[in-house]
């Protein structure tokens, strides 16, 4: 019979746990020196201008936000399709969704040059614009992910979590369609102009979030030396690979359909062999690094069992799905507007002929980076303070079927 689960926290004491707080703190300090220097100096000083307004933060913010609908993934598995293995998970899950979340936002609200601009957007809504419903499908994530957690943690609750899950999980799902529905929406740009976007940002967002999860989950019982499974990790690590390999198919199919569409003919050309950077962004790092290679590492047999081969697959589909947003986000504006289909504009005052240039600077990637690490410099906190891990996840204790496997 498979034993009560009980929860711990971290106890923080340790050199390594300061270190890490120290390397996080820091990176947030410069991601927070780099926003000041953007605000007072004016957007000049980045490599964003009129053409490409969406620079260097954004690909890290709306990496953060997609992710943290993924990492709730596991919470989800367990309430809503009632997989008990993934049930002591679900916190942990809960709570790197928050922090996901709010490290991204936290990009976007810095990189507007003036932060109180917020309000204007919290309390003036046109719900024609897909922005707008973003401001509530995101405070509403907080609220619902937020009051899933307490229910999980609360006794008293408990008998409710599953009515919370369920919430919560259509409402990420709904959160991350908006969140791609924002590129899909946009038809005047070739390279974004998809209605598959939306479902393509969502198993992507699988794939991300698990792949963090997946790295936290295993650094935290790495340096607690309580147990983790084989059981779990094997669970987890091919369910990763399931997400690559659904988030390459709608690569696939992306690509596909905009060859089969004339009008989309030159922004796919650009894309997969002309575009220089983005083109190589795409082969070598969405394709090979965020897929390829993963799969590779996660399915072999003398790979797919070693714990570093797992940890490295994940970080490859982490740097990969970065390489993926700049493709879409940087690479979907630097391809020149087609106001007249099938003629080539030479000159123009309005900006619209031949492909924008953009060089990331290094204030840039400090705020991406500093969002980053506000994400993650909150699970060590959280953790220390509130329990939210099992205190060993060994096979025997969570696997309902582990001594029928056995």
């Amino acid at each position: 019979m498979k034993k009560k689960i009980t929860y711990t926290e971290i106890e923080g004491r340790s050199l390594g746990y300061y270190a890490l707080l120290v390397v996080l703190g820091a990176l947030v300090l410069l991601g927070a020196g780099a926003a000041l220097y953007m605000e007072h100096n004016g957007h000049y000083v980045t490599g964003m201008s009129n053409q490409i307004v969406w620079g260097m933060p954004h690909v890290f913010a709306v990496f953060l936000i997609v992710a943290a609908s993924g990492a709730l993934n596991v919470a989800s598995i367990s309430s809503v399709f009632a997989k008990t293995a993934y049930k002591p998970m679900a916190p942990l899950s809960a709570l790197l969704a928050i922090s996901l979340l709010l490290g991204g936002l936290v990009i976007l609200v810095l990189d507007l040059g003036h932060p109180d601009r917020l309000i204007v957007a919290m309390t003036f809504y046109n719900f024609k614009s897909i922005f707008a419903w973003n401001m509530i499908l995101y405070n509403g994530f907080f609220v619902i992910v937020g009051v899933y957690l307490w229910f999980m943690l609360d006794r008293t609750m408990a008998n409710y979590s599953k009515y919370a899950g369920f919430a919560a999980f259509f409402w990420r799902l709904t959160l991350t369609t908006g969140t791609g529905s924002i590129f899909g929406f946009i038809v005047a740009r070739q390279g974004f102009d998809s209605a598959i976007m939306a479902p393509m940002f969502v198993v992507m967002s699988f794939a991300y979030g698990l792949a963090i999860f997946l790295l936290v989950l295993m650094a935290t019982y790495s340096w607690r030396g309580a147990e983790l499974g084989d059981g779990t990790v094997r669970r987890l690590k091919n369910l990763l690979g399931v997400f690559i390999a659904g988030a390459m198919y709608f690569v696939v199919v992306f690509h596909l359909t905009n060859l089969y569409m004339t009008k989309h003919h030159g922004v796919e050309a650009f894309t997969l062999r002309d575009g220089g950077i983005y083109t190589q962004l795409f082969w070598y790092g969405e394709i090979l690094v965020g897929g390829v290679l993963p799969l590779i590492l996660l399915y072999l047999p003398v790979t797919g069992k070693s714990r570093i081969a797992i940890s490295f697959a994940s970080i490859l589909v982490i740097l990969g799905g970065l390489a993926q947003m700049y493709v879409t986000i940087v690479g979907g504006q630097a391809y020149p507007l087609e106001m007249f289909p099938g003629k080539e504009i030479i000159a123009s005052s309005f900006f619209d002929a031949g492909v924008k240039s953009y060089t990331p600077t290094l204030a840039e990637a400090l705020l991406g980076i500093g969002g980053f690490a506000m994400a993650l410099i909150m699970i060590p906190l959280a953790l220390r303070i509130l329990r939210f891990i099992p205190v060993s996840m060994a096979d025997a204790e969570i696997d309902p079927h582990y001594r029928e496997a056995k």
